[in-house]
């Protein structure tokens, strides 16, 4: 498997390359505190548990570096829990080399990449509403959800209630067609229309924090 992905990264050029491979997450850790890679690429097959707990050890090993978690299967429930824990990308194995690419690429730049066929509820977001039209509060309103704070805490950031959050977040769901928290905070930054993060630049979507109510 790592001298496949090893292929893989061969064939970018000078844009990826393999910085180093563990087969135990206590190794995987020294590793990335050695390296600091950019992103470190995370096996599920180790039990979500594990994985977790390595996604929190990460951020202190290595503050800059973006996980990427590598699936069979992940529950949608198991995905949010992934976002919160600091997984900036989910990618199926069974995914062809170029989604795999794809997923690295967008995460490198900042943004958060789900792929579709982990959780159903990822697809067609823009496509039921085009370019939706937020007012300012509502963009407001938006940033601090992608920033994993709750009601109550964007309530006390923009000096409203916590009722007056709510009314914004169903008028949200109304004009952009997403179901719930989760997908307005993956999707955060392509709804403010903010181009993704280059390097050096400080990412707006940060989903340390509950994206709970």
């Amino acid at each position: 498997m790592i001298e496949g992905l090893a292929r893989v990264f061969e064939r970018t050029g000078d844009e990826f390359a393999l910085a180093g491979s563990a087969s135990t997450f206590t190794e995987g850790l020294g590793l990335i505190g050695q390296t600091q890679p950019r992103i470190a690429v995370l096996d599920q097959s180790g039990g979500l548990k594990v994985v977790f707990r390595f996604l929190s050890d990460i951020k202190a090993a290595a503050p800059t570096c973006l996980p990427v978690l590598w699936v069979a299967e992940l529950a949608e429930v198991d995905c949010f829990r992934a976002l919160q824990m600091g997984a900036r990308g989910i990618v199926k194995r069974t995914m062809p080399a170029d989604t795999f690419l794809e997923c690295l690429r967008a995460v490198a730049k900042g943004s958060i990449w789900i792929e579709n066929s982990v959780t159903g509820q990822m697809g067609g977001f823009f496509n039921r509403r085009q370019s939706p039209r937020l007012t300012p509060r509502e963009r407001e309103i938006v940033r601090c959800l992608c920033r994993g704070m709750r009601n109550k805490e964007i309530a006390s950031e923009l000096s409203i209630t916590p009722g007056t959050v709510k009314v914004h977040l169903m008028h949200i769901f109304e004009k952009t067609g997403v179901k719930d928290r989760f997908e307005l905070a993956v999707h955060g930054r392509k709804l403010l229309g903010l181009d993704p993060v280059e390097p050096g630049e400080e990412p707006l979507p940060d989903l340390d924090g509950s994206i709970s109510a």
